[in-house]
């Protein structure tokens, strides 16, 4: 076999069946509005933990919504429940209490 110098990546598709999205369900059971998100990342452009870690709301809502639940529990305690995320989501999702609820969900 000829060595070329590059290698093939590793497949990155999400098999949503494998994923565990029961988080995700009781989350939308307890804070229905996390259903009107649309993941613009206004939540994240304007969060001001995300200007100093690698914090990221819009990032978290996603994998929760894929069934990813790897670094959530770490990332989720880094939010300093300031309120900017919630003053300027164009669709009113109440962000706080969206961290709140994982927080006890995955306590």
């Amino acid at each position: 076999m000829i060595n070329f110098g590059y290698t093939s990546n590793k497949d990155r598709q999400i098999v949503f069946d494998e994923n565990d999205r029961s988080v995700y369900q009781i989350l939308q059971s307890k804070e229905p509005s996390v259903d009107i998100c649309i993941q613009c990342g206004t939540c994240s452009s304007t969060c001001t933990t995300g200007q100093f870690t690698q914090f990221s709301l819009r990032q978290i809502i996603v994998n929760i919504h894929r069934g990813e639940m790897d670094f959530i529990n770490e990332d989720i305690r880094k939010c300093m429940f300031c309120g900017k995320c919630q003053l300027v989501c164009p669709r009113s999702v109440n962000t706080r209490n969206i961290i709140q609820v994982l927080i006890t969900i995955l306590n």
